[in-house]
């Protein structure tokens, strides 16, 4: 009943959604032309490798089909937060947030070894515009992944003290809608880079 009073109690615009799921859509529509812009530029730049390794001399595709299956996987379990929130379990929403971290985290933590080793084989950020437009591209997204982790992280805090003001499963839901589109924009960075060839 609490919950149906606070939902009530949320500020709706016109639109008859609140005024927070309304902003964070927003949000998502503006990083949708930022990652339209890089993932643009990418593919402008993607064969002009130089004198640079060409991605295929340094993908490791196995590797990083592995990684994006972790970060997938972190999809499946923030529905499971979003759930146990609704459901106002607050164990459960915290295992599965901790849960969701850690795995975006693991992603990120792939990111890092994969960049290190293709800096190792000789593609560096200035090597080519190939170069140059992958790692801003895919360091970008990666900021945004770390970013998420530390608003999951940060939000577990929250619930275990119990200070989120206003709604916790909308509050829960909103990091979550954050969270699948950082997943769904690597799908399609994944897709564009691994494995359509030059």
């Amino acid at each position: 009943m609490a919950e149906l009073v606070q939902e009530h109690g949320a500020q709706h615009g016109s639109t008859g959604i609140s005024n927070i799921k309304l902003g964070m859509w927003l949000f998502l529509g503006s990083e949708c032309l930022l990652f339209g812009g890089l993932i643009s530029t990418y593919m402008l730049y993607r064969g002009r490798v130089g004198e640079g390794p060409t991605p295929m001399q340094v993908f490791d595709i196995p590797f990083t089909s592995v990684s994006s299956f972790v970060l997938l996987m972190s999809s499946l379990t923030m529905v499971l937060a979003v759930s146990a929130a609704a459901k106002a379990d607050d164990r459960s929403t915290v295992l599965w947030l901790t849960v969701t971290a850690l795995l975006g985290a693991t992603f990120v933590g792939g990111q890092v070894y994969e960049f290190t080793a293709f800096y190792n084989e000789g593609l560096g950020f200035s090597t080519s515009l190939f170069a140059s437009s992958f790692y801003v591209l895919t360091g970008f997204h990666g900021v945004h992944v770390t970013v998420g982790i530390i608003m999951l992280f940060a939000l577990v805090a929250m619930v275990r003290r119990n200070r989120i003001p206003g709604s916790k499963s909308e509050t829960v839901e909103m990091i979550g809608l954050y969270w699948h589109f950082v997943d769904i924009v690597w799908i399609v960075i994944f897709t564009l880079i691994y494995l359509i060839p030059v």
